[in-house]
C-alpha cells in the first residue's frame, strides 16, 4: 500500500510539473518574434498611430496556450495588457481544437496525429476535453470570458452590435477598454453535430473557420487532400451560421468552398488570416478572382504576419499585400489579421502596431487610408452586420 501510495504521489508530482513547464516551453518554440520589444517609428509615424480612434485585428489564438491573458506575459504575441499598450480596441481570439503532425502548406491528411491533444493534457485541462473537440472550444470560449469578467468592466465580450457600441462609447473617455470577440479555427470542433452550433453561439462565438489545416466534414481545406468543395453538410451549416449570425471565415478553405460559400450565403464573409498569391503565390492565399467576389459579397479580408503568407521580409510584404487588396477592388475590404500566437514566427508583437503605420505611410497611403486598415473598417463591417 505504502509503495503504491508513493507511485501515485510520484505521478502526481510530476504531471504537476508537467502541466507547469511545459506548455511554457512549447509556446516558446512556437510563437517566437523576431525583433523583440520596444519599438520605435518616426514622430510622424507615432504621431498618426496615437491620433487612431479603433484598431482592429481579426485572428490571434492565443488562447490555446493556457496562459492568462490579464497578465503581460513574457512570452507569445498578445495578451491584454499589451493590447492596452499599443491601443488596440478589439481582439478576435480564435479557438484550435486540432492540430495535424507534420502540419504544412501543401497537403495534410485527416488522420493525422493530432498535436493539440498532448497539449490539452499537458496544461492540466479535464480528462473531458483530452478527445473532445466540442469540449476544448467551449472551455477556450469559458476561459476568454471568465478573463473578460476579471477586468472589472474594462474589458467587453463582443457578442452584438450593441456590445460594439457599448466597446466604442467606453473608448472615446477611457481607451484602457478593450473587446475580444470568439472565432473558431476550423468547424471539425463541431464534431460533426450541427446542433452544436447553437452550443459555440450561447458560448459567445460570432465566427468560424469552416476548416483549418486538414479536410473535415464540411469540406476541403486548402492545405487537405481532396480539395474539394462544400459538404451537405457543410451547406446546411453555412445556412444556419446566417440564421444565428455566425460569420463565415474563408481563410484555409479550398478555392472550390470559397466559391461554394459565396454562391449560398446571405452574409457577408470574413477570411480572417491570409496572404494574396499577387504578393506570394501559395495554395494558403486568395486569388484576385477571390479577392474581386468577396468584395462583391461585401466582405473583409485580413491580411497575416508570417512569412508562409505574405514572404520575407514580413514587413513590407505586408504592406504589399494590403496594397495589392486596395489597388484591386478598395481600401475597404481589407484589414489586420495577424495570425498572433498561431504557431507562428512573427517580425513583432502586437506593440510593434505602429510599424504597420509607419510602412503605409511611406508606402504612399492616406491618413484616412491608414485609418481604415488599422481597424476603421472592421468597425464598420461588424457594425452593419452583427445582430
Amino acid at each position: 500500500m505504502k509503495k503504491i501510495i508513493i507511485v501515485l504521489g510520484t505521478i502526481t508530482i510530476l504531471y504537476y510539473a508537467t502541466t507547469l513547464l511545459v506548455p511554457p516551453y512549447i509556446e516558446t518554440q512556437r510563437n517566437p518574434v523576431k525583433s523583440a520589444p520596444p519599438y520605435s517609428v518616426s514622430s510622424e509615424a507615432q504621431a498618426i498611430y496615437d491620433r487612431l480612434d479603433f484598431i482592429s485585428d481579426l485572428h490571434c489564438d492565443a488562447l490555446l496556450w493556457g496562459r492568462d491573458l490579464t497578465k503581460r506575459g513574457s512570452r507569445g504575441q498578445v495578451d491584454f495588457p499589451r493590447m492596452r499598450e499599443a491601443s488596440v480596441a478589439l481582439e478576435m481570439f480564435t479557438i484550435v481544437t486540432k492540430s495535424p503532425a507534420g502540419q504544412n502548406m501543401q497537403s495534410n491528411t485527416t488522420n493525422a496525429f493530432d498535436n493539440i491533444t498532448p497539449l490539452t493534457i499537458a496544461k492540466g485541462e479535464s480528462p473531458a476535453n483530452w478527445f473532445s473537440l466540442i469540449n476544448r472550444t467551449l472551455t477556450q470560449s469559458e476561459n476568454l470570458a471568465n478573463f473578460i469578467e476579471g477586468e472589472n468592466g474594462q474589458a467587453i465580450l463582443i457578442k452584438t452590435k450593441t456590445d460594439l457600441n457599448k466597446l466604442i462609447a467606453a473608448r472615446k473617455n477611457d481607451k484602457s477598454v478593450i473587446g475580444g470577440m470568439l472565432g473558431i479555427e476550423g468547424a471539425h470542433a463541431l464534431e460533426g453535430e450541427i446542433e452544436n452550433l447553437d452550443r459555440v453561439y450561447a458560448a459567445g462565438v460570432r465566427m468560424i473557420g469552416l476548416t483549418h489545416f486538414f479536410d473535415n466534414e464540411l469540406g476541403g481545406s486548402a492545405h487537405g487532400q481532396s480539395q474539394a468543395g462544400l459538404t451537405e453538410f457543410e451547406r446546411s451549416v453555412v445556412k444556419k451560421m446566417n440564421e444565428l449570425g455566425i460569420f463565415v471565415d474563408l481563410a484555409h478553405c479550398s478555392a472550390a468552398i470559397i466559391d461554394d460559400v459565396l454562391e449560398i450565403t446571405n452574409m457577408p464573409v470574413m477570411v480572417s488570416h491570409t496572404g494574396v498569391r499577387g504578393v506570394l503565390d501559395s495554395q494558403r492565399n486568395l486569388s484576385d478572382n477571390h479577392i474581386q467576389k468577396i468584395a462583391k459579397n461585401g466582405g473583409i479580408i485580413g491580411i497575416a504576419f508570417f512569412d508562409e503568407a505574405v514572404g520575407v521580409p514580413e514587413l513590407p510584404n505586408i504592406i504589399a499585400s494590403i496594397k495589392h487588396i486596395r489597388d484591386l477592388v478598395g481600401v475597404e475590404y481589407v484589414a489586420l489579421g495577424s495570425d498572433y500566437d498561431g504557431s507562428v514566427a512573427v517580425p513583432f508583437d502586437i506593440t510593434g502596431f505602429p510599424f504597420l503605420v509607419e510602412g503605409m505611410m511611406n508606402a504612399g497611403f492616406s491618413q484616412d487610408e491608414i485609418k481604415a486598415v488599422m481597424g476603421e473598417n472592421v468597425k464598420r463591417f461588424l457594425l452593419q452586420n452583427l445582430k
